[in-house]
């Protein structure tokens, strides 16, 4: 082999490239190594001031209950239960409360129903009819209805105001027709 001095140079240059092509790889790696430290630290600083934040207010608060208290006294007014403020059972729960006032709801009440002991499983016999103590097994198909349309005269008048809106609606009256 025969290495001119050209040759011989070009050789030189790659490796020298090549060299410093290593180094600056390995100099990225280490500066992104170096990166991620100071990213940690920073995140540990910010997590130390804020834990210091917290333990100064925890400070002042503890050192100065006096002054929470006289401004708790002052703004809100808040003090802790006494003995008579608690309540011994369901009979001064019940005392506790006030009759309806005009115009109040009727509250509301929830029923249980006992299943049958006959076993049958059927709910509709042992229905009893409050207004004629009958079962409902033994009413009439047409009785109900008869019973529930002579009692309720607003039920009566809500079914005749449904009837009537078929007539109500067909009649639609137009201002600029009449003004034509």
């Amino acid at each position: 082999m025969n290495f001119t001095s050209d040759r011989v140079r070009s050789i030189g240059w790659i490796s020298v490239l090549v060299i410093c092509g290593a180094v600056s790889i390995g100099l990225t790696l280490r500066v992104n190594a170096v990166k991620s430290q100071v990213h940690d630290t920073e995140k540990r600083m910010v997590w130390v001031k804020q834990d210091i934040d917290f333990l100064e207010t925890e400070f002042q608060t503890r050192s100065n209950q006096q002054a929470l208290k006289q401004l708790n006294d002052l703004e809100f007014g808040y003090k802790a239960p006494i003995a008579g403020q608690y309540i011994e059972g369901e009979r001064q729960l019940a005392a506790l409360g006030k009759a309806a006032g005009p115009g109040a709801p009727q509250p509301i009440r929830y029923a249980n129903a006992e299943k049958p002991e006959d076993g049958d499983g059927s709910s509709l016999l042992a229905m009893v009819s409050p207004v004629t103590g009958a079962t409902a097994a033994a009413l009439p198909e047409g009785a109900d209805k008869a019973a529930a349309k002579g009692r309720d005269p607003e039920r009566e008048a809500i079914a005749r105001d449904a009837a009537a809106i078929g007539k109500r609606l067909a009649r639609i009256e137009v201002a600029e027709a009449a003004q034509q």
